[in-house]
């Protein structure tokens, strides 16, 4: 199987709401993985949290119809 890139990658890239949450959902999953190592005192549960709930967004923002992106 190859993988390829689709044709407008680069639109989806800068406009596509999916593609935005699902990064952020990443980054507050690298944030929960690291930031107990720094402060320890640090509530655990919170990024997580905020995690799921922008995936969720993400997810659900994959099937909404958003403006401009249209082919």
């Amino acid at each position: 199987m190859k993988i390829t890139l689709t044709d407008d990658w680069k639109k989806i890239l800068k406009k596509a709401w999916s593609f935005r949450l699902a990064m952020l959902a990443a980054l507050l999953s690298g944030i929960e993985t690291v930031l107990p190592m720094l402060e320890p005192s640090m509530q655990t549960g919170i990024f997580s949290g905020l995690s799921f709930l922008v995936a969720v967004g993400a997810g659900a923002s994959r099937v909404i119809a958003q403006p401009g992106m249209t082919k």
